[in-house]
C-alpha cells in the first residue's frame, strides 16, 4: 500500500518540522535582539528624562519601536525564505520572499510549495501569528508605560 499523490512520508514530516524548528527558533532569536533593543533604549532614556515629558518625543519613540518592530518582521520572513530556498522547497529567493511573505502573515500565496515541504507554511504561519502577538503585546507595554512616566504623579491623587 503506497502513499497517495501530495501525502508526505514520516521522513518529509520530520525534516519539515525540522527545518520548522530552526527557522522558528531563528525567528525567535530575531525578534528577542529587537524586544532587548528597545526595552534597552526606553529605560536609557527614561533614566535620562527624555520620555515621558513631551508628547512629541513620545510619539516619535512609539513610532520608532513600531518600525523596529516592523523591520524585525522582515528579517523573519527573509530567514524563513532563506530556509526555504536551502531546502529546495522554491526555486529562488525572490519566489521564496513572496511565499513566505503569505506564509508569515496568513495571507497566503499563490506559490505551491512541492509535497514534502507542504508543512512549513503553516508552521510559518503559527510562527508569523506568535511574533505579531508578541509585538502588539510590547508596544502596548510601551506605550503604557510612558503613558505612567507621563502622568507618574496622578497615582498619587488618586490614592
Amino acid at each position: 500500500m503506497g502513499l497517495a499523490t501530495g501525502e508526505m512520508m514520516p521522513s518529509q514530516i520530520l525534516s519539515s518540522l525540522l527545518v520548522g524548528l530552526a527557522a522558528t527558533l531563528g525567528t525567535i532569536v530575531i525578534h528577542g535582539f529587537v524586544v532587548h533593543t528597545i526595552v534597552m533604549a526606553l529605560r536609557r532614556n527614561l533614566q535620562r528624562g527624555v520620555l515621558g515629558v513631551r508628547i512629541w518625543v513620545n510619539l516619535t519613540f512609539v513610532m520608532s519601536t513600531a518600525l523596529l518592530a516592523l523591520a524585525g518582521h522582515l528579517v523573519e520572513i527573509a530567514l524563513w525564505a532563506f530556509a526555504l530556498v536551502l531546502c529546495g522547497a522554491v526555486a529562488n529567493f525572490s519566489a521564496a520572499l513572496y511565499s513566505s511573505g503569505g506564509s508569515y502573515t496568513t495571507s497566503g500565496s499563490d506559490i505551491i510549495l512541492p509535497p514534502g515541504w507542504k508543512l512549513l507554511g503553516p508552521l510559518e504561519a503559527v510562527c508569523g501569528m506568535l511574533m505579531f502577538g508578541v509585538s502588539t503585546a510590547f508596544i502596548f507595554a510601551v506605550i503604557q508605560r510612558l503613558i505612567h512616566a507621563r502622568f507618574e504623579d496622578a497615582d498619587d491623587v488618586l490614592l
